[in-house]
């Protein structure tokens, strides 16, 4: 552990205290910062001007980044008859019905999105308790519930990412691995943003981004100057 702090306060020397970074610097700086020995994501926090307490206020979405999100996405399916060929054709890890549902009641979760046809979603809500912390219930708004499944499934596998805020209005994200390099990690980086302007709440008041941070899991995180998002606007 020691040895790991060292590697920490070394690289968060080349962070200037209190600086606020340009999107460009802050990104080739997190690629700069990672030292881990396995290839890291790339996270960023974006703190938006509102209260997620009013449900007119909660932003919430998909969206496909360009460049996915350089790991492999396990993709279940609920469904029933011919669209259980359908999701298997399409690439999906796990399909089933009532099966399905089971298998999961009984503890297993070896899986990252879940997709269902709208006629299953009354069955796939006994086991909402599981799914919903997660972040794993299907939903018509992120379009995971559908009756399109080879469309669904392979955007979610091509790297179609959910984020949302939580309780204090912060949205936690994956822009890809720190391999993808500075550039494909902005490209990810302005797709989702542009998303977050297209639902900004009417009734949300005052400046709708506040503060942004980029890191790794173990490197330390680079604030950026937030004005830089104003041109998103």
């Amino acid at each position: 552990m020691k040895k790991h702090g060292k590697k920490y306060r070394s690289k968060k020397e080349l962070v200037e205290k209190g600086k606020h970074y340009s999107l460009d610097d802050a990104f080739k700086k997190v690629v700069e910062l990672s030292y881990a020995k396995f290839d890291e994501t790339v996270d960023v926090s974006l703190r938006l001007g509102v209260d997620p307490k009013h449900a007119d206020q909660m932003v919430r979405a998909a969206v496909n980044l360009p460049h996915g999100i350089g790991k492999s996405v396990r993709v279940v399916v609920f469904a029933r008859g011919e669209k259980i060929e359908e999701a298997k054709n399409a690439g999906a890890d796990e399909v089933g019905g009532d099966d399905l549902i089971e298998k999961i009641k009984g503890g297993w979760m070896d899986f990252d999105a879940a997709i269902a046809t709208p006629d299953m979603m009354v069955a796939v809500s006994k086991i909402g308790k599981v799914l919903g912390p997660r972040g794993l219930m299907p939903n018509p708004k992120l379009g995971t519930v559908t009756m399109d499944l080879t469309k669904a499934v392979k955007e979610v596998k091509a790297g179609k990412v959910e984020f949302r805020t939580d309780k204090a209005g912060i949205i936690h994200a994956g822009m890809g691995k720190v391999s993808f390099g500075p550039q494909k990690l902005r490209d990810n980086f302005n797709a989702m943003v542009e998303n977050i302007v297209r639902l900004k709440p009417a009734s949300a008041k005052g400046r709708y981004f506040r503060t942004l941070t980029v890191s790794t899991m173990m490197s330390p995180g680079v604030g950026v100057e937030i004005s830089e998002l104003d041109s998103y606007l």
